[in-house]
């Protein structure tokens, strides 16, 4: 099973942006962590994040045509306005985990609100590193 993992803006700072919302973690240590948490030899993530809205557009809409079974995407603030990432989710149907490190229904108002959830199959919030395992075992189950 091939899934890519699609960051958005920001999320290249973790580790040292506001650690006591995000953690301690880089988006790298949680590429690291998760390979190494993955047993299973036939899952193979392809990581990827951009600060720009259009070429994670492109990114997905790429999918379409690399093999790719499933996505896992933190859109980062993105998810709260971009309803041209939702329509690209939408558009390219493939299997779509939406995450966040943080609790996203715990925090400003304004953070609340994902436009991107009605297109996933699922959303794991406020685990920090392991939403993003729970989106890779999720998506597992739903493959077999």
């Amino acid at each position: 099973m091939n899934i890519l993992v699609v960051n958005g803006p920001n999320l290249n700072l973790l580790g040292t942006r506001e650690p006591n919302i995000y953690g301690n973690y880089t988006l790298t240590d949680i590429e690291n962590w998760l390979n190494n948490k993955i047993k299973n030899k036939a899952i193979k993530l392809d990581w990827y994040q951009s600060n720009h809205e259009g070429e994670i557009i492109d990114k997905l809409h790429m999918a379409m045509n690399e093999n790719v079974d499933a996505i896992i995407i933190n859109p980062g603030a993105y998810t709260h306005y971009s309803y041209a990432i939702r329509d690209a989710i939408a558009a390219i149907s493939i299997p779509t985990v939406e995450v966040h490190l943080s609790k996203i229904k715990s925090r400003e108002k304004f953070r609340r609100t994902s436009v991107i959830k009605d297109v996933c199959l699922k959303t794991f919030s406020g685990l920090e590193r392991h939403s993003y395992l729970k989106a890779v075992n999720f998506l597992k189950t739903i493959a077999s």
